[in-house]
């Protein structure tokens, strides 16, 4: 089935240029390992089931049986009746690929190559990076930028589902799931210090500044980072198995005095903030515990003050003689120190609660030791008794017997059963909210899309959308000699920290005669999906298609780069895949699907935009195409001139080009890359890379 690409649908008056013909096969892939299905923490009226993870030497422990276990409630010894041991990383793992070398440019890829999709049963590891502005300093923020920036340049497996979130933020929470390194590296680009944060510019505020109102620019901002944890945990609660919130703040206590939102005036009428009572935020603290051990969520603290001197510095300000200096040197010396452990309190608690540990005193933040922790666990369980559910704290003990081993699990759990605590069933809407937002695709519809970037003559943009649908997957009803189901479309871009930057739904009507209904059943079916888009930026956006009849629901995401043409800068689409080309009425075969066998053609096709300069002059471009498999290059094409620009519309060309698969060709995930260089210019300009992901199969 054909659907008109770019002439027709997208662009008017583009100059088809010669087809580029490329015919080198991809090597062999690297087969993928099945994972094991996910388990949850579970507390019901049937099982009390923790996790628990047991090192030796600072390593993991996986070969223990039950017989090695011993666990207590409330100091009562409980018959372990469950048990297994869940690994979260495939049984082999290579390290995160580093970037090749092109051996015919010997330069490295332009841009990270995005991991393969993850599915829901895959063995991964699910990382919340929760960055805490509201209680992080200007000085802490670098660091923290520093060191996640590291991270997911090295230390990002193909298998990790990773977010960075924001409590100072409008907050989204499945949606920024990914292991793709784009969207990761664009939520770095915006962290920021807060003008909201609690602890001002200065991890410390220097001596003799105690006037200046450096962190109480807002208040109550416990209380925001608390409601950001909890809204966190519970999209976590989504995801299935043992998932890890990285918890990053300067200051989180367990009590604190929070400034009021009011002013008051002092005995010397000056106006001053005005201060709550010392506000104890254990019971807050206490209360996100428990929602995470019932989410499946092992806390991490970490502390982002990191290694600090306490001592007097350049910044600190003394007055008086030697005796009353050396006394004020004493005191801030100790003021700080104290300080510095008050304000790990909080986030300490949540840790040992939930069976995590605390980073302190560490400038690198030691991330290691966290992804290390989260590569797989122990599930033990028993058969509770009537009064565990007595809705009183419960303590949990549980013990290793082998010698050297230390064993760390969840401090405890509140006496409610799941069956009582769970909230009411979701709705069809609620369901498709959720399909949009998890990083996992719902698969009920078999649905892939192709989204790419695309600007009109009137110079408005939209996000365009090629969606597959598996025509069996629908529900079709015969009516009058024709085939016909009903469908609806919703699709959403979400911008930084999971805001929303627009949504759209429609409705669609399929009627097919006997012919076309057959040959939907055969090939699928395709349809164009626009969603309008207003600014610039890296966005994620997601489809979901769901069936009128059966509420079956399908959905997918992928990252889309929206460029600003009015830089006049040189600009690329997404690019379009397709099984065949119609080159007289511009036409690709099966756009959306992105599939392949061996022996077939990958065609595609994408628009240059901005493809005249500053004078209106044409430039002179070379394009050259790569082949990637797991972060490698396979196939490297050689740099190709471009042909002149449309007279109708020289700011735009519109490309096509084929690659062949051979028969060698091994089944997996590869990505096509298209590096486009401007040679008629003598300053530097940047090189203008795009790609997109597609399916080899037998």
């Amino acid at each position: 089935m054909k659907i008109k690409a770019f002439l027709a649908l997208l662009l008017v008056c583009c100059i088809i240029l010669p087809a580029l013909a490329q015919t080198k096969p991809a090597a062999p892939p690297q087969q993928q390992q099945p994972g094991d299905d996910d388990d949850v923490v579970r507390i019901s009226t049937n099982l009390v089931q923790v996790d628990a993870v047991v090192r030796k030497n600072g390593k993991p422990v996986t070969n223990l049986t039950a017989d090695d276990f011993e666990i207590y409630e409330d100091g009562r010894k409980q018959t372990i009746t469950s048990f297994t041991y869940i690994s979260n990383i495939p049984n082999t793992v290579a390290a995160a690929p580093a970037p090749t070398t092109d051996k015919q440019t010997n330069i490295p890829p332009a841009g990270p190559i995005p991991a393969g999709p993850i599915k829901v049963n895959d063995p991964h590891r699910t990382i919340a990076f929760v960055v805490d502005d509201l209680g992080i300093s200007a000085e802490s923020m670098g660091t923290v930028r520093k060191n996640l920036k590291k991270f997911v340049a090295e230390e990002l497996q193909p298998n990790d589902l990773v977010a960075i979130i924001r409590t100072g933020g409008e907050l989204g929470v499945l949606q920024q799931f990914t292991n793709d390194k784009r969207v990761l590296n664009r939520a770095l680009e915006r962290l920021r210090w807060n003008p909201c944060s609690r602890t001002g510019m200065h991890t410390f505020l220097p001596a003799g500044m105690e006037d200046i109102q450096d962190g109480f620019r807002c208040g109550f901002s416990y209380g925001q980072t608390g409601r950001a944890l909890r809204f966190i945990i519970d999209g976590l609660a989504r995801l299935p198995g043992r998932k890890s919130l990285v918890l990053m703040s300067d200051d989180l206590p367990r009590e604190s005095q929070e400034v009021d939102l009011g002013e008051q005036t002092d005995a010397s009428g000056e106006t001053v903030p005005r201060f709550t009572n010392t506000t104890n935020l254990s019971g807050m603290l206490y209360k996100i515990a428990e929602k995470a051990i019932r989410a499946s969520v092992v806390i991490y603290s970490v502390d982002t003050q990191g290694l600090m001197y306490t001592g007097p510095t350049a910044a600190d300000s003394f007055r008086g003689n030697y005796r009353q200096v050396t006394q004020q040197t004493r005191q801030i010396m100790s003021a700080r120190s104290a300080l510095l452990q008050a304000r790990r309190g909080g986030g300490e608690l949540l840790a040992r609660q939930t069976g995590g540990f605390q980073i302190r005193n560490s400038n690198s933040f030691r991330f290691d030791d966290i992804l290390e922790d989260q590569s797989g666990y122990y599930l033990l369980g028993y058969r509770p008794t009537d009064e565990t559910f007595n809705r009183r704290f419960h303590h949990i003990n549980a013990k290793v017997k082998r010698s050297g081993m230390t064993l760390r699990t969840r401090f405890g759990f509140f006496g409610v059963s799941e069956e009582e605590a769970k909230k009411s069933q979701l709705t069809v809407g609620d369901l498709t909210n959720l399909a949009l937002a998890s990083p996992f695709a719902a698969q009920d519809i078999n649905l892939g899309f192709t989204p790419f970037f695309a600007n009109d003559k009137s110079g408005a943009s939209v996000v365009r959308s090629f969606v597959y649908l598996e025509a069996r997957d629908l529900t079709f009803t015969p009516i009058d000699g024709r085939y016909q189901a009903s469908l609806e479309l919703q699709g959403v871009i979400f911008g930084d920290n999971g805001s929303v930057i627009q949504q759209l739904t429609r409705g669609a009507d399929v009627s097919l005669l006997e012919s076309d209904y057959q040959q939907a059943l055969r090939n699928g079916m395709q349809l164009i999906f626009d969603i309008p888009v207003k600014r610039a930026g890296g966005f994620q956006v997601r489809i979901a298609a769901r069936d009128k009849a059966s509420s079956r629901i399908g959905s997918a995401g992928e990252f889309v780069n929206v460029p600003n043409l009015n830089n006049k800068n040189l600009a690329v689409s997404g690019i379009v895949l397709g099984t065949g080309i119609d080159i007289a009425r511009q036409d690709l075969t099966n756009p959306g699907a992105r599939r392949f066998t061996p022996r077939s053609d990958v065609h595609y096709g994408y628009m240059i935009y901005n493809a005249t300069d500053e004078s209106g002059a044409a430039r002179n471009l070379e394009m050259q195409t790569k082949l990637f498999r797991d972060g490698k290059i396979v196939f490297s094409g050689p740099k190709q001139p471009l042909g002149a620009v449309s007279k109708t519309d020289p700011s735009r060309i519109f490309v096509y080009g084929k690659m062949q698969l051979t028969p060698e060709v091994e089944p997996g995930s590869y990505y096509l890359q298209v590096v486009l260089t401007e040679t008629s210019t003598k300053k530097k300009v940047p090189l203008v890379v795009q790609l997109t992901d597609f399916e080899v199969e037998k």
